[in-house]
């Protein structure tokens, strides 16, 4: 598994997931602030989002100091699906319902042991395959497809 992960500061938090995620084999692309650049929550998120659009990535995981701010960014790239989460819950939902691809987590309201357990959550939750949900999926592309093409 292949993960763009990204932000424009690297305080302890990032660099403590970035370690838990590749204790668990993820191979990490790291853009913006995490490879050394000088780049804001507007440049990292961009360039996540089109390593996840573009698929040479699995996933994206942003973290901001809010998280407002790149879950905004993200999901105005088509075939990206950010999730701002904030416990166990919402990471669950974020991919069983919404199927995300880009996990964001927020600095500002987010210990270091809680976001391990978010994205613990999120890599063991698969896409729902009830009925519903696969029509709440097939929508939603719909929905990013129409504008994909107005640019």
């Amino acid at each position: 598994m292949k993960f763009a992960i990204g932000g424009d500061s690297t305080p302890y938090i990032t660099q403590s997931i970035c370690e838990h995620l590749e204790e668990k084999g993820i191979e990490l692309i790291k853009c913006g602030a995490l490879k050394g650049e000088d780049a804001d929550y507007v440049d990292s998120s961009h360039e996540v989002s089109k390593k996840v659009a573009s698929g040479e990535v699995d996933f994206g995981l942003l973290f901001c100091n809010t998280g407002t701010g790149v879950t905004i960014i993200a999901n105005k790239v088509p075939g990206v699906r950010a999730a701002l989460c904030v416990d166990n819950y919402s990471a669950k939902i974020s991919k069983l319902a919404n199927n995300a691809n880009v996990l964001v987590l927020s600095m500002r309201y987010t210990g270091e042991s809680l976001a391990k357990e978010i994205v613990d959550t999120w890599l063991e939750t698969e896409p729902s395959t009830e009925e519903r949900r696969i029509n709440f999926h097939r929508k939603t592309d719909e929905i990013d497809s129409k504008y994909k093409l107005c640019q």
